[in-house]
């Protein structure tokens, strides 16, 4: 049953991000990570209803910093999403944990998985490629603010009792994308269909997975949980390609596969606890 939450969450955020490109054409990107993050903060808001001030001055300045980790994570997320196919976005945007999980190791056979993780990078890097530099940097950005959620989300977790912290954050980071989010869309964002399209991004992406996620990490370990997200990357490259229609080179999906080895080989130790994208 706990596998199968994990399996659903990592669905459920590519469906979710499936959805978020479907709006790019009428808000931007920006758009679209204020819509996803208002009904993911308005939902989480309702159900943990936190207090700024409950964990003090130093708790709210935490959660702060957390959601600048998340409108930073999910923006940079879009605008790569907005430039290269989803499969490879989510596969340059999985360096973060990996980096997380490779700094808290101390094993020979971690250097393997970096050799792995590397020739996979280089394939869907090269020249006649189908990621442009732009999404790549963007993808990667996006990975170095996960890698700061997946640290922040540990403080906070000690902090603040059961979601309030997670749900306070998104708060702010909703606010945070309102003056770009706004600029970016315009009156656009009052329109119903893509409000409807927001809404199901939010809970897709953001509400689902963290509840499935939440209840799946009390009933496995750690690495186990680590090496059923590490199929993020594959799963991305499918429901691109089913919902999407983002075809794939044999070489990309070659390097997606190799990416996908050495995150299951990292994160598996259980040594880098993996956190989802809120």
């Amino acid at each position: 049953m706990a596998p199968a939450m994990v399996v659903g969450a990592v669905v459920s955020v590519q469906l979710g991000s499936a959805a978020a490109t479907t709006l790019f054409d009428q808000v931007g990107p920006a758009g679209a990570v204020l819509y996803r993050l208002l009904f993911a903060a308005v939902v989480l808001l309702a159900i943990w209803r936190p207090h700024p001030m409950q964990a003090g001055r130093d708790g709210l300045i935490l959660a702060i910093g957390f959601g600048v980790a998340l409108a930073g994570m999910n923006l940079c997320f879009y605008e790569a999403l907005d430039r290269i196919p989803l499969g490879i976005a989510v596969t340059f945007e999985f360096a973060g944990p990996l980096v997380v999980g490779l700094l808290g190791s101390r094993r020979p056979m971690d250097l393997v998985w970096v050799g792995c993780a590397a020739a996979g990078v280089l394939l869907l890097t090269r020249p006649s490629g189908s990621a442009s530099a732009a999404g790549i940097g963007f993808a990667l950005l996006a990975g170095a603010f996960w890698a700061t959620y997946i640290l922040l989300s540990a403080r906070i977790g000690r902090v603040f009792p059961g979601g309030r912290g997670l749900a306070l954050a998104m708060g702010i980071a909703a606010l945070l994308m309102v003056i770009p989010g706004t600029a970016a869309a315009g009156g656009d964002l009052l329109d119903p269909g893509a409000a409807a399209v927001g809404a199901a991004t939010g809970v897709l992406s953001s509400v689902v997975p963290y509840s499935l996620e939440l209840e799946a990490l009390r009933r496995i370990a750690v690495g186990t949980f680590g090496v059923l997200m590490s199929m993020e990357p594959a799963v991305a490259a499918l429901i691109g390609l089913v919902a999407l229609g983002q075809d794939l080179a044999t070489v990309d999906v070659i390097g997606i596969g190799l990416v996908v080895v050495a995150s299951a080989g990292v994160l598996g130790s259980g040594v880098g606890e993996p956190a989802t994208e809120a």
